[in-house]
């Protein structure tokens, strides 16, 4: 009895891979493709915001100010809580260093 249950079931099975099989083709190839497509755009956007924020980041001036310390504690003497921030691209305070910062080696 267990033994035509299951020739009854992997014929059944058969006849199911038969008639899914013409349309599994189609949808894998579908399928592989958007998954091609959509990272290949998720790349594409982390690559582009990447670069917009890089371009923005470099719009800093504080490490070329006069006002600049270098200094973690106090990073500058006028605005110290925008300094080395996008809120300190425009500062007003901006002045140009006379004298570059010294390098330190830790």
């Amino acid at each position: 009895m267990f033994d035509t249950l299951l020739i009854s079931l992997l014929q059944l099975l058969y006849f199911l891979i038969q008639v899914i099989q013409p349309i599994l083709i189609p949808v894998c190839f579908i399928t592989a493709w958007g998954l091609v497509v959509l990272v290949s755009w998720n790349t594409w956007s982390a690559v582009r915001d990447g670069v917009t924020s890089a371009k923005r980041m470099h719009q800093i001036p504080c490490a070329n100010c006069e006002f600049f310390t270098g200094d973690y504690h106090l990073k500058c003497t006028v605005h110290p809580a925008t300094a080395l921030s996008e809120d300190a691209i425009y500062c007003p305070d901006y002045e140009p260093t006379t004298q570059p910062l010294p390098v330190s080696h830790y």
